[in-house]
This record gives C-alpha cells, sequence and structure tokens, in this order.
C-alpha cells in the first residue's frame, strides 16, 4: 500500500463516496425543481470498469477502505450488482444510500453481491406530505424497503431523515420511536443549503440540540464516543438501540471529515460544498497512466480547504444539487 491521501491541513481521506447516477426515480423538493433536471447523456456518465479503475488506485494506493455508493438513485443503475461485485473485491466497507422505493425486490440480490450496509432516506410517514416531498406516492414502497433490508441482514440499516423546520420536524419523535421499534438506526440530519430550488435559510434548520433536548425528553440518552463519521450518536439508556445527529450546519465536523466523492460523470470533488471538480473521465478515457490519475487525485486533495463556511458570508453555494453531487 502506498501514501494516504493527506490534505494541507493534515486530514487522511479514506472515504470515497460515488455516484453511480444523477438519475432518479423520485423528484424530490431537496434535489431538483419542479420542471425537472436535463439528466446526463449515458455515454458521459462513468462506466462499471472505469469507476472500478478509479477506486482501485485510491484503495491501493492511498488505503481507501471505505466506499458509499449514491446518486441520484443508485438503485435505478441497470445492472448495479456487478459494480457492487466488482467493488466488493476490492476489500472495502461496501455502503450504499437509496431512497427505498425499488429496494423491497434488490436487498437480498444486493447482499448476495457483497453490499454489507445500506442508508435509506425517508423524511416523513405522512402520505401527503411523503407526496408533497417526493412527488410520487410510493412512502409504502420505501417502507417495505426498509423491512426488506432488515430481512436481508443488512445490520445496521440506517434510516436518513433531513428534518426541517415547519415541514415535519413535528415527526422527529416518530422517527424515534420508529427506529426503537424496527431496530434500524435512524440518522437525523440538519437541512443544508444543496436543495435544487434555492430554499434554504438558516430558520428552516432544526439543530443537533433541538433534536437531542426533544427525544431525551421522552427517551432518555447519553452520547457515544465520536469517530471521523458524520453522525454524533447517542445511544438509548434503556438499551433500546441508537441514533445519529448528522449536525453539517450548526455544530461542522470538517476538521474530521475524511471523505472525498465522484460524481456519475467522472468529477473528483474534495468537499459536498465544493465549488471546484477535478476531470477523472478526461483522463480515463485519453489513455492516461495511473500514474497520471493518481496525480490528478493528489491535486484534488490538497485543495481541500478547512471548511465549508455555512452560514457565513463567505459560503459559496455549489452550482449543482445533491442528486447532481451524490450523498
Amino acid at each position: 500500500m502506498g501514501k494516504q491521501l493527506i490534505d494541507t491541513f493534515g486530514r487522511v481521506h479514506r472515504d470515497l463516496r460515488i455516484s453511480v447516477t444523477d438519475r432518479c426515480n423520485f423528484r424530490c423538493q431537496y434535489c431538483m425543481p419542479a420542471e425537472g433536471m436535463k439528466w446526463t447523456a449515458r455515454e458521459e456518465l462513468l462506466t462499471f470498469e472505469e469507476i472500478e479503475r478509479i477506486a482501485s488506485i485510491m484503495v491501493e494506493r492511498y488505503g481507501v477502505d471505505s466506499i458509499r455508493l449514491t446518486g441520484g438513485e443508485p438503485t435505478i443503475r441497470a445492472k448495479l450488482p456487478v459494480l457492487i461485485e466488482k467493488l466488493a473485491n476490492l476489500g472495502v466497507d461496501l455502503a450504499l444510500t437509496t431512497n427505498g422505493a425499488t429496494l423491497a425486490g434488490q436487498a437480498q440480490t444486493l447482499k448476495d453481491a457483497g453490499l454489507k450496509r445500506i442508508n435509506i432516506s425517508l423524511d416523513s410517514f405522512d402520505r401527503d406530505r411523503f407526496v408533497e416531498l417526493t412527488r410520487r406516492d410510493d412512502l409504502a414502497k420505501v417502507l417495505d424497503g426498509i423491512d426488506a433490508a432488515v430481512a436481508a441482514g443488512f445490520d445496521p440499516v440506517k434510516i436518513n431523515a433531513v428534518m426541517m423546520r415547519g415541514i415535519n420536524d413535528d415527526e422527529l419523535l416518530d422517527f424515534a420511536a420508529f427506529g426503537r421499534d424496527k431496530g434500524v438506526m435512524v440518522r437525523f440530519i440538519e437541512f443544508m443549503p444543496l436543495d435544487a430550488e434555492g430554499r434554504w435559510s438558516n430558520e428552516t434548520v432544526v439543530t443537533q440540540t433541538e433534536i437531542i433536548e426533544k427525544i431525551s425528553a421522552t427517551y432518555p440518552v447519553e452520547p457515544i464516543q465520536r469517530s471521523s463519521a458524520p453522525a454524533t450518536r447517542f445511544r438509548y439508556l434503556d438499551g433500546q438501540g441508537e441514533f445519529g445527529v448528522v449536525a453539517s450546519v450548526t455544530q461542522s465536523f470538517c476538521d474530521t471529515c475524511d471523505r472525498v466523492r465522484l460524481t456519475a460523470d467522472g468529477q473528483f470533488r474534495n468537499c459536498l460544498f465544493a465549488v471546484d471538480e477535478f476531470d477523472l473521465r478526461a483522463l480515463l478515457r485519453d489513455g492516461s497512466s495511473d500514474d497520471v490519475i493518481a496525480a490528478k487525485l493528489e491535486e484534488g486533495v490538497l485543495a481541500k480547504w478547512a471548511g465549508h463556511n455555512i452560514g457565513q458570508v463567505t459560503f459559496i453555494r455549489p452550482n449543482r444539487s445533491m442528486s447532481q453531487i451524490g450523498g
């Protein structure tokens, strides 16, 4: 194994997020505007072989040991289990984030292909509200997908819930109870300025402090020692599981972030909120050697900034929405 991917602040990057498509079977307000988006042409997407090559370089040369597949919605990428098998053979902790709408029929196949962990995005248990948020009447399918993930043996199954003031924050305790009853780990996520319609404001953010105070008043909790993972974790004192909070806005964890990203069209991003990208697709397709690609990866990581500065006058909003970047 070669040297590590280390930025100018001394942070070691060992977690790679790969967007396998920018398309989705939802039209979520969080990801895309009501009129839809212009999708990337198929020939502009990285092939499975190109994704595998980038992943192999990062694993073998830099010790990357965690890969997460995202989108768009990754489960709509044709023959996804083939890619999962290729990446699983690299010996990494392989995970996937999905909206769960088609998961019921795929969970076991994905597990058999080598997928180890799964995160399912769900922002409401109310059918009408779910339709309003996603523009699809698929709540029942998502709930079935969660059950299928549990039955397939994924452990833990994580539920990603973006809390938005005045929209779904009244369901906070419902999510806590769901996690406790189902034996799944809910991760409450502070609303970040990546929504496609640009409606984000500080006032819409339900903070980690609020989340903890509300949950602990009903279900007493204690904190678990923090790691480099994005979520701060808490365990219920009665032993009935745990939950996490991703406080990207109010309690930034940029100083311990170890993640980098590869978009579906082959752009390397050193931060979810990066304004610059590094073109790997061109190198993959012009015959460049692994050494040249590795040099571009190092250039990208060294250009990573200290933090995203959300909520400050210096914050610059990315020109891509979450659907295009990958979570």
